[in-house]
């Protein structure tokens, strides 16, 4: 392994990089690469083969695949707000939760049974969500081209479904687009500087210390 020696300057003081925090960027971006590969898998399936019952099976595999790749980066993403890790994290539990009740409930494959019965989104949604809180990080932190057109993309094609509004041509279209922008996005992530992954670690030492003195006074 590379040990780093490099002495980062951080906004509440001096900080270093080691293995272990370069490990967790490596799984944070090959947890997204499994989403994004289980992802453009699936819909170019949907897209330019159609939803034969082979395709639809299929999609519920692809999906746990999809699910797990993002929970490995939801757990390993570098995120300074605690309570919004948290809810990302709560997102990713709550749509899990959902979308096995609806596999182990209805005799339809999941994705037909989410796209036939739109309703189902407020619980298989969630997943989305918490991916959506991923691009819109991403997006602030990088400012990315890509992941400043998923984070409305996403909400848009799924409210757009739940609420019965969009043409299935514009469906597939964001849909498509959806997919090329998240390819892209984990192509990027995979070849970028691990360090501002990692961010300044000076800052969660401090908020640390901050929620470590805020509990030793409510107890005092």
């Amino acid at each position: 392994m590379i040990t780093s020696t490099e002495i980062y300057q951080g906004q509440f003081g001096e900080f270093t990089i080691n293995d272990r925090d370069r490990m967790g960027v490596i799984i944070y971006r090959a947890g997204l690469c499994l989403a994004a590969l289980s992802f453009a898998i699936g819909s170019g399936l949907v897209l330019w083969q159609g939803s034969t019952p082979v395709i639809l099976e299929a999609l519920t595999f692809l999906f746990a695949l999809f699910s797990i790749g993002l929970a490995i980066s939801l757990v390993t993403i570098h995120i300074y707000l605690a309570p919004l890790h948290r809810t990302l994290q709560l997102f990713w539990v709550i749509g899990a939760i959902a979308a096995i009740i609806l596999a182990l409930t209805n005799s339809e494959p999941l994705a037909l049974t989410v796209y036939k019965h739109p309703i189902t989104l407020l619980g298989v949604g969630f997943t989305f969500a918490a991916l959506t809180g991923i691009y819109f990080k991403e997006a602030f932190c990088f400012n990315r081209f890509e992941t400043k057109l998923l984070t409305p993309i996403v909400p848009l094609l799924l409210l757009g479904h739940l609420l019965g509004i969009l043409p299935i041509d514009v469906e597939k279209g964001l849909l498509a687009f959806w997919t090329i922008l998240f390819i892209i996005f984990a192509i990027r992530k995979a070849t970028q500087a691990i360090p501002p992954d990692i961010g300044d670690k000076s800052v969660f030492t401090y908020l640390k210390q901050q929620r470590t003195n805020k509990s030793a006074t409510s107890q005092d």
